[in-house]
């Protein structure tokens, strides 16, 4: 394994340049799909040599229930400063499952709390209550996909402002953003170098929401007064993988993206480009941290395989 199994564990960095820039300059929908694939893949990784490396120091440590041709000199050795490395990574493991159990858990109570405060209401598309703080968000899962909205916050807006809130809640839950919102959490919570790719997926949903919501409306202006307007009187939503319209963020870019043009729906920008050589630098730093951990784990099982006897 060598050095190599350290590796994907500060290769999302690579990462880092374009999570600012492809949100500028490319389509938010290819920027959502791309970000989460790569931080979903670069956690997997990471996540995997973590587990390598405890396999290394749980051996190590005395009274362990592993084979005892486990901690032979020929397996610790594979790993550099394996009396620190492995060791420290027990540690780490267990707190990368725990972080991810709790948010997945987080997740799951605040939805079905959010399910079960519509019990009792009609089973339409949109749940409107008589509250007087102004939220709208999208709530998935349950019986059916719901937008739930508040009196106070349809009292904000004029008719067409209501219909571009409606639209940027049905594209949330058509395209599922509420998927991509959790699993770029998840990762951040196996890998905290990917933290900025969990703030740009973050925004890049909104934004794509925002596109879909102005081709419905047939007015960039009109959607952005209706951001404008539901970010100066919003609470927000109950947790950061329900998509709303005015969710906590840049809302400033968003408005002014939407007084500028649409985006192009170009896929991959040429490569002698800024926007393009961050883009292979994420994707060769995705290729390389999957590479590392598939030839680490595969060092790893072929030396405990040799040192295990039959």
């Amino acid at each position: 394994m060598g050095i190599f199994v350290f590796l994907p564990l500060v290769l999302p960095l690579t990462a880092w340049p374009i999570a600012r820039l492809a949100e500028q300059r490319l389509h938010p929908r290819t920027v959502t799909v791309l970000l989460t694939g790569v931080c979903c893949l670069m956690a997997v990784c990471s996540t995997v040599c973590l587990a390598l490396l405890m396999v290394v120091g749980t051996a190590q440590l005395p009274g362990n229930p592993l084979p005892d041709g486990w901690s032979d000199p020929e397996v610790r050795e594979s790993v550099p400063r394996h009396e620190i490395a492995g060791k420290a990574a027990i540690p780490a493991l267990l707190a990368v499952l725990a972080r991810c159990l709790h948010t997945a858990l987080h997740h799951h109570r605040v939805r079905r709390r959010a399910h079960k405060a519509l019990e009792g209401l009609p089973r339409t598309e949109v749940a409107v209550l008589p509250d007087t703080q102004p939220y709208a968000y999208a709530l998935p899962g349950g019986p059916r996909n719901r937008i739930v909205v508040s009196t106070a916050m349809l009292s904000c807006l004029a008719s067409r402002e209501r219909r571009a809130l409606f639209a940027h809640e049905r594209t949330h839950l058509a395209v599922r953003h509420h998927r991509h919102l959790l699993l770029v959490q998840l990762a951040s919570c196996a890998n905290p170098f990917l933290l900025p790719l969990r703030k740009a997926v973050a925004y890049t949903t909104e934004r794509w929401a925002d596109e879909e919501a102005a081709l419905a409306v047939g007015s960039r202006k009109s959607v952005a007064r209706a951001i404008g307007k539901a970010a100066l009187v919003s609470r927000g939503t109950p947790t950061p993988t329900l998509a709303a319209l005015a969710a906590p963020g840049p809302l400033p870019r968003r408005i002014a993206a939407l007084l500028e043009p649409a985006p192009l729906t170009r896929a991959w920008p040429p490569i002698f480009t800024t926007v393009g050589l961050a883009l292979w630098t994420a994707a060769s730093g995705s290729l390389l941290s999957a590479m590392f951990s598939a030839n680490s784990a595969l060092t790893l099982l072929l030396l405990l395989h040799a040192a295990t006897p039959l």
